[in-house]
C-alpha cells in the first residue's frame, strides 16, 4: 500500500481530481453571480405599459403658440424584466415633440412623438404615435374687464349698483386667431342666495367668444377685485296714533302724542310708494290718567324692515263729572238762544286745556340719515368719518315743522386744522329759524391720513 501511495501515478490522479473539483466550484459561483446581476445568457423578455407619461414640447415660446399636443401619452416598453421594472419605477425617460426649428411655418401640421433617455436595450412604442398640432403667432393684447353677477340672488327688496372692477383691464396672450375671437372678457362674481350687504371679493377672469365659449388663452392677472354695493330703498313716514276702545267713566282723552313722530321703512320702491304713514293703535280703555306707554310698531308685510320697532306714546287726560258726561242737554223751546249759547260755550271751552298745557304747543320731528359733510380738507390729506350720517330731532311749532325737509338741514364738520390721527370734532348744525334741534351726539370721530405721493 505504501508503495502505491508513494508512486508518481497516485499523485497524478489525486492532482487531477482536485483540479476538476476546483473548476466545477468556480464555474458554479460565476453562473450564480451572473444571474444575480441580470447577466444571464438567456434573460426573461417582458412588456410593460406606462400610462400618462407627460409630453414636452420644444418651440419658440416667446413668439409662437402651439396647440393640439396632448398633455400625456401611453408608452409600452419591451425588454428584460429587470430593466422594465427599473424604467417603470424611475421614469427617467422623456417623451417630446420637437418644433424648435426656426424655419417652421405657421398653420396645421402632423408631428411624431419621440423618446429620449431610455435604456438602449429597451424598445418603446408610443400611443398615439403622432399628433395634429397648430402653430400660430403669439399675440398679447389689452382688454377691459366687465364684472357680472346673478341679480336674482339678491334678497327681496334689495338692489345693487353697477359692480366695479380693479384693475379695469387685463393683458391676454394667445394664438393670433384666438385673440381675434375674443368678444367678451368677464369676471363672474360668485354670490349666495339672499344677499343683503355689500360684497368685496375676487373673481376669475375668462375670455369668451361671441357664443360664450371659453377660449384657451393666458390672462394676466387671472383674477380681479370686484366690489358690488348692495342697498335697500328707504322712505320716512309719520307715525299716526289711532285711538281704540272706550275711555273709562269720568276720564276724557285730551291729547295723544307719539315720540318719535317718524319711522324709516326699507323695502322695494313699489311697496314704499303705497305707504304714507304707520298706524299705531292706542287702547284707551284702561287709562286712568296721564300715561306714557311704549308700544310696538306693526311692520307692514310689504316692508323688509323698519328703523325702529317701538315708540313712546304720551296720553293726556282730564276728569269729568260722570253725570254731566252722560246727561242730555236740556232744550227750552221758549229760549232757543240759550241753547245756542250753551253750545258755543262748550265749543269755546274745549280747547282751554290745550292752551294751558304749554308743552303741547311744541312739536318734534325727527330726520334720519342726514349726511355729515367734512369741510376744509387739505389737498395732501384724506378725511374719513366714523359715521357720515346721523339723525336730528327738530323742536318747534307744528306748522313750522311741516314745512321743513331734509334739504333745509346742513350738518358739517371742520377738519381744516386737524393733524394726522383720529379726533372728536364738534358738529356744526344749520336749521331754519324758529326751531331748536337735538342730536344723539354733538361730535363725530374723524380720522386724518396723509395721501400717498404719486410717482
Amino acid at each position: 500500500m505504501d508503495k502505491f501511495t508513494n508512486s508518481a501515478w497516485f499523485m497524478r490522479i489525486v492532482a487531477f481530481a482536485l483540479a476538476a473539483l476546483l473548476f466545477i466550484s468556480i464555474n458554479f459561483e460565476m453562473e450564480s453571480d451572473k444571474k444575480s446581476l441580470g447577466l444571464s445568457t438567456a434573460p426573461e423578455i417582458s412588456t410593460e405599459t406606462i400610462e400618462n407619461v407627460p409630453v414636452e414640447v420644444y418651440y419658440d415660446r416667446e413668439n409662437l403658440v402651439v396647440s393640439g399636443v396632448p398633455e400625456t401619452v401611453d408608452v409600452t416598453l419591451k425588454g428584460a424584466k429587470s430593466l422594465l421594472i427599473n424604467a417603470k419605477n424611475q421614469r427617467d425617460f422623456k417623451v417630446y415633440v420637437d418644433l424648435s426649428d426656426p424655419a417652421i411655418s405657421m398653420g396645421d401640421r402632423t408631428v411624431t412623438f419621440k423618446i429620449s433617455d431610455l435604456n438602449e436595450k429597451l424598445v418603446a412604442t408610443i400611443d398615439p404615435e403622432y399628433a395634429e398640432v397648430n402653430v400660430q403667432e403669439r399675440v398679447t393684447k389689452e382688454f377691459s374687464v366687465e364684472a357680472e353677477y346673478n341679480s336674482s340672488l339678491l334678497e327681496e327688496g334689495y338692489t345693487a349698483g353697477q359692480p366695479t372692477v380693479s384693475p379695469q383691464t387685463v393683458k391676454i396672450t394667445g394664438a393670433k386667431d384666438a385673440i381675434e375671437q375674443i368678444s367678451y372678457v368677464k369676471a363672474n362674481l360668485e354670490i349666495s342666495k339672499g344677499l343683503n350687504e355689500t360684497v368685496n371679493s375676487k373673481a376669475t377672469v375668462k375670455a369668451l367668444d361671441r357664443d360664450l365659449n371659453k377660449l384657451d388663452v393666458t390672462i394676466e392677472p387671472s383674477s380681479v377685485a370686484v366690489s358690488l354695493k348692495v342697498s335697500i330703498p328707504s322712505k320716512t313716514v309719520s307715525i299716526a296714533p289711532k285711538q281704540t276702545g272706550k275711555a273709562k267713566d269720568g276720564i276724557r282723552i285730551t291729547s295723544i302724542s307719539v315720540d318719535p313722530k317718524e319711522v324709516t321703512l326699507f323695502g322695494s320702491e313699489t311697496s314704499l310708494e303705497k305707504i304714507d304713514e304707520i298706524n299705531l293703535p292706542v287702547n284707551i280703555s284702561k287709562i286712568d290718567g296721564d300715561t306714557e306707554l311704549e308700544l310696538d310698531l306693526n311692520k307692514p308685510d310689504s316692508v323688509q324692515k323698519m328703523s325702529l320697532g317701538k315708540a313712546q306714546v304720551k296720553i293726556r287726560t282730564e276728569k269729568v263729572d260722570v253725570d254731566e258726561e252722560n246727561a242730555e242737554p236740556v232744550v227750552e223751546e221758549e229760549e232757543p238762544e240759550t241753547e245756542q249759547k250753551q253750545e258755543e260755550q262748550v265749543v269755546e271751552e274745549k280747547p282751554e286745556p290745550e292752551e294751558e298745557d304749554e308743552p303741547a304747543a311744541i312739536e318734534s320731528k325727527t330726520f334720519s340719515n342726514i349726511q355729515i359733510v367734512p369741510v376744509g380738507i387739505r389737498d395732501d390729506q384724506d378725511a374719513e368719518l366714523e359715521s357720515d350720517v346721523t339723525s336730528i330731532t327738530l323742536l318747534g311749532e307744528a306748522d313750522d315743522l311741516k314745512k321743513i325737509t331734509k334739504d333745509d338741514i346742513n350738518l358739517t364738520v371742520d377738519v381744516s386744522n386737524l393733524d394726522e390721527g383720529t379726533h372728536d370734532v364738534d358738529l356744526a348744525v344749520t336749521v331754519p329759524e324758529g326751531v331748536e334741534w337735538e342730536l344723539d351726539s354733538k361730535t363725530v370721530s374723524v380720522t386724518i391720513t396723509q395721501k400717498e405721493e404719486e410717482t
